[in-house]
């Protein structure tokens, strides 16, 4: 199986700005920034699609939601952020490895697409 950018950008073949690291997770931040902070909060373990997921992944994806709290005090997001998983092409995913977009520091329009 190919390695997705994600597990290379993990496995340091690639490299990236990094903003945390636990056991679980990666936090970078994205090469194309949408907002003056955009971070990408990707599992270590590959799951392609939400779609994918078991009830065996319930404990890391929560934790992706825990560490962008933790993201958004350290970063004193106080003013507000939004949070986007993209999963499958006309959602715009461009990496078929589940992540979480945070996004902060400008207002955000709704509805968001």
């Amino acid at each position: 199986m190919t390695k997705t950018l994600f597990q290379k950008i993990i496995d340091r073949e690639i490299p990236a700005r990094i903003e945390h690291e636990d056991a679980r997770c990666i936090v970078i931040h994205d090469i194309r920034p949408q907002a003056p902070v955009h971070l990408l909060i990707i599992p270590k373990k590959p799951i392609p699609r939400l779609a994918e997921a078991v009830t065996a992944d319930e404990a890391v994806l929560g934790h992706l939601l825990v560490v962008a709290g933790e993201m958004a005090a350290k970063l004193r997001l106080e003013r507000g952020l939004r949070l986007v998983v993209n999963s499958g092409p006309d959602a715009g995913e461009s990496v078929p490895h589940v992540h979480v977009h945070l996004l902060a520091g400008r207002p955000m329009a709704w509805p968001p697409g």
